[in-house]
């Protein structure tokens, strides 16, 4: 019997083999309940082109007092972050990872605010 995290990974799995044989960078996103991380990966997987995560001091300010990481406002903050990374590393086309997450609330937040701010996927 799997476990819910063992069953996200299995999803996740499934996605990776897929955005794989595109030859292209992923923009791969991991959620807790407290904060959204969000990376560029290369075509091959071995290098890390840009990163943005709700845990780091400069957006933490951005989100206000509280710096409350884990809504669907601080998701969009990310999404439009990590594609101005992205795009200033000379990345415009990603496949979109969701690291088996569902495509809703937060991911999805994260996903439309990086198509909004220039990313194509």
């Amino acid at each position: 019997m799997l476990n819910k995290k063992d069953q996200r990974i299995r999803r996740s799995r499934q996605t990776r083999a897929r955005i794989s044989v595109q030859r292209v960078a992923r923009l791969t996103v991991f959620r807790t309940n407290l904060h959204i991380y969000a990376s560029v990966i290369s075509d091959d997987g071995q290098k890390v082109l840009a990163t943005a995560s709700t845990a780091e001091a400069d957006v933490r300010k951005e989100l206000g007092a509280a710096g409350k990481g884990g809504n669907v406002a601080a998701a969009s903050v990310i999404g439009k972050r990590i594609a101005e990374l992205a795009m200033a590393a000379g990345i415009e086309k990603v496949a979109f990872d969701r690291a088996g997450f569902a495509y809703h609330g937060r991911v999805k937040a994260l996903a439309e605010a990086a198509r909004e701010a220039g990313l194509q996927f």
